[in-house]
């Protein structure tokens, strides 16, 4: 199942190019996963971005759509969509790692995470 969020693009989110700066892309994407899973004890271990139109206003909404591709022992891959009116802005995928509050390292998924995760589990 897709959750699909949104996201509100500030007038500070564009730079001096008059477009919304890069990183913040992975911005929307991080509030739009912590929205969909809640506090969840984890690092993000990889990001990717494809840009594919630029977002050059401010003070809109933007849908960031969000799925879970894949679920490891103790990482899962997230996959996510970027738009507003049909128009695609981005595609991005983010690696995340669970870890232990006591050690930092990385631990297998619990029972209650994997539920949560298998519920917004999409396989194309």
């Amino acid at each position: 199942m897709k959750y699909t969020n949104q996201q509100y693009v500030r007038w500070d989110d564009l730079d001096a190019m008059a477009h919304v700066n890069n990183a913040k892309y992975l911005t929307y994407a991080q509030e739009a996963r912590f929205a969909m899973l809640g506090i969840f004890n984890m690092v993000v271990a990889r990001a990717e971005v494809d840009f594919k139109a630029p977002i050059s206003e401010g003070n809109i909404f933007v849908d960031v759509s969000c799925w879970v591709e894949s679920i490891g022992t103790s990482s899962f891959t997230m996959a996510y969509e970027i738009s507003k009116d049909g128009i695609l802005f981005a595609r991005l995928k983010s690696v995340q790692v669970s870890v232990s509050d006591d050690t930092k390292s990385s631990r297998p998924l619990s029972d209650a995470q994997r539920e949560t995760l298998s519920k917004f589990l999409e396989t194309e």
